[in-house]
């Protein structure tokens, strides 16, 4: 249930605490995969190929953007002769495999995969294996292609598959063959949409009146404040993550005051914590909106930072919103509260800290983030079950904290809100809440 701020307000201390380019000039440009795709394309996909390596033809796995994946008498290839959109693609011989070591969970309405001969080599055929069962027994879907140019070209599929699917790209005949940015659409009727940010309740009751200077409701198209001007920080910030919040937008490292602020309020700049052996930690992560340049930079806006020790923002805080992202590839999307409380951090200059620039920013103790993960669909707080998972975790504000894995730092949603005075998943019904609330997550961290 919700706890009263009012004493704690009062008190001034609140516990809230690529573009890519071809290297072949003979070389299409691409009409987007959207277009010719049912459903929503996964997160991170098209697979480029472009990260990982492998010079050999022997079979081998690799790690690619998209996850790890079986290369059967094929290589990653970045030569000139290898037809490619990126810095390379891969390179397929005799009746060689391509194939996904992971499933993805929402089906698979269509594929779309370009393909073209390596080099000068002779005309090549192939075609799309799916597998429901992880891999144990493959079908092919649609008909055999054949590859007759040299100029990287588009071939849709249809499977029509719900539930767990990989796929498989095999080889038949011919010459060499060059595959680059498979798509993959899944069976959801609806694409991943910017949700609300306070889907699952206002924590505090922010409201956006200069008479609650300490509870102040900022809303950004990106994510919500609650800001705290006595302590120069927010109290929470709450955003939706999903595949549509995702793109190739570039970090701008553009750290700017938040002039939607009331005059009256303490306005934080970037150089309040020059110096001072704290980063400028991002609540809601710049990676998490790069879908455009406006929306990364909103995450620069000094009212979505606190002072953070550099080993848990660049490291146990890195590595905890790395796996957040991770979700979005397997069909899901995540609503993510985070927030900060007490006083006195450690930062890279050692001792403990209480406040930076006078007094005006509040160096928090502990650091604090609540995950709720759904299937990406619509009527969220509906859709909420005593199944779903919900992880919590709660980190001190120092250098050591790297010491432990982030996933050490789990505790239950009650835990936050003892130490915090918020109410966090009020939308929820009452049983759901109950019982989400009081769990401590013991899943998989990687």
């Amino acid at each position: 249930m919700f706890k009263s701020l009012s004493g704690l307000l009062l008190a001034g201390v609140i516990f809230f605490s690529s573009c890519r380019k071809s290297e072949i000039s003979t070389e299409p440009t691409k009409s987007p995969e959207p277009s010719v795709l049912a459903g929503a394309i996964y997160s991170n996909w098209p697979e480029g190929f472009n990260t990982g390596t492998k010079t050999s033809y022997a079979s081998a796995n690799v790690t690619l953007g998209t996850g790890n994946w079986n290369l059967t008498d094929a290589l990653l290839g970045s030569s000139t002769s290898d037809r490619k959109f990126g810095a390379q693609s891969v390179r397929i011989q005799n009746t060689g495999q391509l194939s996904m070591n992971f499933n993805l969970l929402n089906g698979c309405a269509s594929v779309s995969v370009f393909h073209a001969k390596y080099g000068t080599d002779a005309n090549s055929t192939w075609g799309l294996w799916v597998s429901s069962n992880s891999g144990s027994t493959w079908t092919q879907v649609g008909s055999t292609i054949t590859t007759t140019s040299t100029t990287l070209s588009q071939a849709n599929f249809s499977p029509g598959i719900t539930g767990t699917v990989r796929i498989q790209i095999r080889k038949l005949s011919g010459g060499r063959l060059n595959i680059d940015d498979v798509s993959i659409g899944d069976n959801i009727s609806s694409s991943p949409t910017l949700d609300d940010h306070l889907t699952f309740g206002n924590p505090s009751n922010a409201v956006a009146a200069i008479g609650n200077p300490n509870n102040y409701l900022l809303v950004k198209s990106q994510y919500v404040v609650s800001y705290n001007n006595s302590r120069g920080i927010p109290n929470w910030v709450s955003w939706h993550l999903s595949s549509a919040w995702k793109g190739a937008a570039t970090r701008c490292d553009c750290f700017t005051g938040d002039n939607t602020l009331p005059t009256t309020f303490f306005k934080v700049v970037t150089g309040d914590y020059t110096n001072s052996g704290f980063d400028r930690g991002h609540m809601c992560p710049s990676e998490d909106r790069d879908g455009s340049a406006a929306d990364n930079a909103a995450t620069f806006l000094m009212t979505n930072i606190i002072p953070q020790a550099p080993n848990n923002n660049q490291i146990t805080w890195v590595a905890l919103e790395n796996y957040t992202r991770t979700f979005l590839t397997s069909g899901n999307e995540v609503y993510l509260i985070s927030g900060a409380y007490g006083l006195g951090g450690s930062g890279r200059n050692g001792g403990t800290t209480s406040t930076l620039a006078n007094g005006a920013i509040a160096v928090p103790s502990n650091v604090w983030k609540v995950m709720i993960i759904l299937p990406v669909g619509g009527d969220d707080v509906n859709r909420a079950t005593l199944s779903t998972r919900v992880i919590a975790i709660n980190t001190p504000n120092n250098q050591t904290v790297r010491d432990l894995p982030w996933g050490s730092y789990r505790t239950s949603v009650d835990a936050i809100e003892a130490a915090t005075g918020l109410d966090l998943l009020s939308a929820l019904p009452d049983a759901v809440e109950t019982a989400l609330e009081a769990a401590v997550d013991n899943g998989p961290t990687q």
